[in-house]
């Protein structure tokens, strides 16, 4: 028996020099990875920004973590923030390729891709988004149309209780919609209805234990959004863009066979990511500003009066109205700071060896960004909450 016990402690202690994580030399410091595990068994994924908090306060603005064997550095604060992502953009702006979230394989759209096709993607992204409205005449009828249907639906329901998270998801939905697809959906509509079932669906499980169920979700997006740009195939007249899916399949068309990183599938992916950037979080932000506004009656009341004295006897505000109204726009940015809707950015990767705050960082690394650390950084903010 104590032959057995012996043989199974060399076992053990083998299996512990094998696959024990070793930091390399000036890496961030963290708490000591396990074998294997790394320092996943020791984070609360349900509460992880009160971890990385912890973490942050014992280690520092940057430190190190590992996800299995490999190792991440997590940012916190304005000044890593900015030296990593601003002043060292490039070198910080690649993507991790050996998550499970690349299990979208083909379908990278903008989120995930990196280098070359990345900035492809980008480019063509802002450009298209730009002449299709953004920041424009007609971009503003748009928001007005549903600020319309919500003020209306708001007023016809007075004195009854109701969410109006979901009226803010079905806007912001159809405005993003209005702009990829061309389309406006009625309220009721059932594809409208499932895709905002599964964004929503997809923020609450996302570090849950029913994480998988996202891949599954997401998957039914991209089919029914293949539907969308199968019918724009059809439809489409060439070289006269209706909307974001034409002009991508006017690119693809006119690029060939080039070996161009635009294909359909890409196309997909690009709507996906961007009707999962717009809509949960925009919802999320005018529900947290409602709250906000309904516990501080004196910022109502202020809000209320600066906005009655810029529009006068005009019904609705125009997007130039916001230099004259000055305390409601901070109103806003204040809203979207406590709101704290991305807590943590799109991870990234380095693209080759590099140093932050003093420490060496290897090509490849994963870089984790906590946003939730800037917007709730004592030294940086008069009322942290």
């Amino acid at each position: 028996m104590l032959g057995f016990l012996f043989l199974l402690w060399i076992g053990f202690s083998l299996l512990f020099l094998l696959f024990r994580t070793r930091r390399p030399k000036n890496f961030p410091p963290g708490p000591r990875p396990l074998p294997i595990f790394g320092n996943l068994l020791q984070l609360n994924l349900v509460d992880l920004l009160n971890d990385f908090r912890k973490l942050s306060e014992r280690y520092g603005k940057v430190y190190s973590i590992y996800i299995g064997r490999k190792p991440a550095v997590v940012l916190n604060g304005v000044q890593a923030m900015k030296e990593a992502l601003a002043t060292q953009s490039l070198v910080f702006a690649g993507r991790p390729q050996d998550l499970m979230i690349n299990h979208a394989g083909e379908f990278k759209g903008v989120v995930l891709t990196t280098g070359p096709m990345w900035k492809e993607h980008r480019r063509f992204a802002l450009i298209t988004l730009r002449n299709f409205g953004l920041g424009k005449q007609s971009m503003e009828e748009r928001i007005l149309g549903e600020i319309s249907y919500i003020t209306s639906h708001l007023e016809k329901n007075a004195g009854k209780a109701i969410d109006p998270q979901i009226l803010f998801h079905k806007a912001a939905f159809n405005i993003i919609c209005s702009v990829l697809i061309g389309i406006r959906f009625k309220h009721e509509d059932e594809f409208l209805k499932l895709n905002i079932h599964y964004i929503t669906e997809n923020t609450t499980i996302l570090n849950g234990p029913w994480a998988m169920k996202v891949f599954q979700n997401s998957d039914k997006m991209r089919k029914s959004l293949g539907e969308q740009v199968s019918q724009h195939k059809k439809t489409r007249v060439p070289g006269e863009p209706r909307d974001l899916t034409d002009c991508y399949l006017d690119e693809m068309e006119k690029r060939g066979d080039d070996g161009s990183s635009f294909s359909e599938k890409q196309l997909i992916a690009c709507l996906l990511d961007l009707l999962f950037a717009g809509t949960d979080t925009t919802s999320n932000t005018l529900l947290f500003a409602f709250l906000h506004l309904m516990t501080h009656p004196d910022v109502q009341e202020r809000c209320q009066k600066e906005i009655d004295e810029v529009l006068g006897e005009e019904e609705q505000a125009s997007f130039e109205d916001r230099h004259m109204m000055p305390y409601t726009q901070a109103m806003i940015h204040e809203a979207q700071r406590v709101a704290d809707t991305v807590p943590l950015s799109v991870f990234h990767a380095t693209t080759k060896d590099t140093r932050l705050m003093g420490y060496d960082i290897p090509k490849g690394t994963l870089i984790i960004p906590n946003l939730s650390s800037v917007l709730n950084e004592e030294s940086q903010w008069k009322f942290p909450p």
